[in-house]
């Protein structure tokens, strides 16, 4: 009997419910209209919206414009949740009514937040306006959207009592999220002024630590400074494209490689983290990790060439799973490592736990598996400064260790080391003396005369460009005189070269007697010919000085080897620099000269361009 009466009851309440709930079914067909002078219905925007998802192959999939829907598509209501799809070829259309019930006219914006999204085409009706459709989505050039935002806006404006529909198409070749929110300009200013001071926050982090870690690499040469900071460019730029920056600011007119850039970025990220990983860990060569992780570097780099041939929805996939399989293999290569006892390893494991969990939140709402992608961007970008500072301090351990293991390695080999380092020392010591001795014995034979020990004609090719530098520029005189012995030849003739090398050092030793002068230098550059190089003195001077040599060579005994006398006397020729000659004229004006004393009777002094000086007593020797 109880149990009759129950049912009994149950059936009176279905057809008292009955009405209700065919009510609310036909109420799913139909979308509310939002007052969008309420700030709280603003707030419940999901509320009032409906959406239809046409598949390939319909009416509404085909259609490009809301009059060429058919008129029994049936809407459904979004009923407050956050419209997310994963990938689907499938077009959607969204409609939403709104009225203004404040006392005047009024202009809000529909805020799409989802900057990925291949086309949107938002459409608004109203019976007083009908305004232009705006066609825009990051397959079309950035200045399509009409207001410069990284999001898709679109302004609505009401007068008093006025009633509009808004329709929005949306397609794309990958997954789609599409939170809407309906925003007072003030209100949109306040949350991008708020997002502009995070991002800002976190992407000069981001460069400030990759620059750091490129200067790092500069100053030591540590392959893995670099590849963190290769790891934090690429992670920073993908995150900047994944957040419609990088369309708004770097490639606003270049779609095809807008959509391009993610999964190229996303590829070069996991190629980075392998690179850095496994330069961190110093992992042992041949070892299994070390080829797991240059397998997924070669991975890495073939993702990345692929990327540029095959469409945008195969390579986001298959490069994610790669980016997270290579985060998971870092993950067992630092716990691997650790347990191995390299403890710089636990605060990789750290980081890398930090952006597994993370990236896979990331991953999922980025795919259309979870909603909120506003919140996954900012719980991502607090996963990558969480893992920024992770691992920058398990860089600082690992100089620590390193430091302190040089330390110790120069502790231990000090003392064994002392002796050696004396022995060394004294050994460096003998060996510097010897060969500074040596040095000074090859500087003495490049530019000495070994026969005479005056300078040779290297010295003179040396100095006498200096030499005439700088006389021109002090305008002090400068003379150089060539002297060269008589009728020597018939000196090695009649008693050999032996004799005649005996002769040319007397000559040498009479040169450097009236050479006194510091800076005077005497230069034996031919087999008899000799040369005075004489600064800061005239021709007049120079004549002085040749005419002494001249004069003290003749009364030089010489005797020959069978004890016979012999005569032996000089020619020379001057010439002192000219403002306006080089050293090649002042050397041709001085042979001149030489020449002039050898044909005008030899035993004398002539100076370039003045009057012959005879100095010998008798007819010339």
């Amino acid at each position: 009997m109880a149990l009759i009466t129950r049912l009994l009851s149950f059936v009176l309440l279905l057809s008292l419910a009955g009405p209700s709930l065919a009510d609310s079914m036909a109420r799913q067909d139909r979308c509310p209209t939002l007052d969008a002078s309420n700030p709280s219905a603003r707030v419940r925007l999901m509320q009032y919206v409906c959406y239809h998802i046409a598949d390939p192959g319909q009416q509404a999939y085909e259609a490009t414009a809301p009059d060429q829907l058919p008129d029994t598509m049936k809407w459904t209501r979004a009923n407050g949740h956050d419209l997310v799809f994963s990938h689907t070829e499938s077009t959607y259309w969204l409609r939403l009514h709104l009225t203004n019930q404040s006392s005047g006219p009024f202009r809000w914006y529909l805020k799409l937040n989802y900057p990925l999204l291949d086309e949107v085409t938002f459409w608004q009706s109203s019976p007083a306006r009908n305004s232009r459709p705006i066609v825009t989505g990051d397959r079309l050039p950035f200045s399509s959207r009409g207001i410069d935002y990284r999001y898709f806006l679109l302004p609505v404006t009401l007068d008093k009592g006025e009633t509009t529909d808004i329709t929005v198409r949306v397609h794309s070749s990958g997954a789609l999220n599409i939170p809407l929110t309906l925003e007072t300009p003030q209100e949109v200013i306040e949350s991008s002024n708020h997002l502009t001071l995070t991002h800002g926050l976190f992407y000069g982090a981001v460069a400030i630590f990759a620059a750091f870690n490129l200067l790092l690499f500069f100053s030591s040469g540590t392959f893995y400074y670099f590849y963190n900071a290769f790891y934090m460019a690429s992670m920073g730029l993908f995150l900047f494209a994944m957040g419609g920056f990088a369309n708004q600011y770097f490639w606003p007119d270049n779609p095809d490689f807008a959509n391009t850039a993610i999964p190229l970025l996303l590829g070069l990220c996991a190629l980075a983290m392998t690179l850095f990983g496994r330069s961190f860990l110093e992992v042992i060569r041949g070892s299994a990790a070390d080829r797991t992780l240059k397998f997924q570097a070669w991975a890495c780099v073939v993702a990345v060439a692929v990327t540029l041939f095959l469409p945008y929805h195969q390579t986001i996939l298959s490069n994610t799973v790669l980016a997270l399989a290579v985060i998971a293999s870092l993950f067992v290569c630092a716990a691997v490592r650790w347990r191995q006892g390299y403890q710089p390893a636990i605060w990789y494991l750290l980081a890398w736990m930090v952006m597994l969990l993370g990236g896979l939140i990331y991953a999922l709402a980025a795919f259309g598996y979870l909603t909120d992608f506003l919140a996954s961007e900012s719980l991502m970008q607090i996963t990558i400064g969480g893992q920024v500072i992770l691992l920058n301090y398990a860089m600082v351990q690992r100089w620590r260790l390193l430091n302190q293991k040089l330390l110790d390695v120069e502790h231990n080999a000090r003392t064994e080391l002392e002796v050696q380092v004396h022995e060394r020392t004294a050994q460096l010591r003998k060996a510097m003396r010897e060969l500074e001795k040596a040095n000074r014995t090859l500087s003495n034979l490049s530019l000495n005369d070994a026969l005479t020990g005056l300078y040779n004609r290297r010295h003179l090719d040396n100095c006498l460009p200096e030499l005439c530098a700088e006389a021109r520029r002090t305008g002090n005189p400068l003379s150089l005189a060539l002297i060269d012995a008589d009728r020597f030849k018939s000196v090695n003739d009649t008693w050999g070269h032996s004799f005649g090398d005996e002769c040319l050092r007397r000559i040498a030793d009479v040169l450097t007697r009236h050479t006194k002068r510091p800076r005077d230098v005497a230069i034996r550059f031919g087999g008899e010919e000799f040369a005075l190089l004489l600064p800061g003195t005239d021709r007049e001077g120079a004549e002085k000085v040749c005419s002494e040599i001249l004069h003290d060579m003749r009364h030089v005994p010489i005797e020959g080897p069978d004890g016979t006398p012999v005569n032996l006397t000089l020619s020379a020729g001057i010439a002192e620099l000219r403002t306006d000659e080089d050293r090649d004229a002042l050397f041709r004006r001085a042979d001149d000269a030489l020449y002039e004393a050898k044909s005008s009777g030899r035993n004398r002094v002539v100076i370039s361009e003045a009057p012959v000086t005879d100095l010998a007593p008798g007819p010339a020797g």
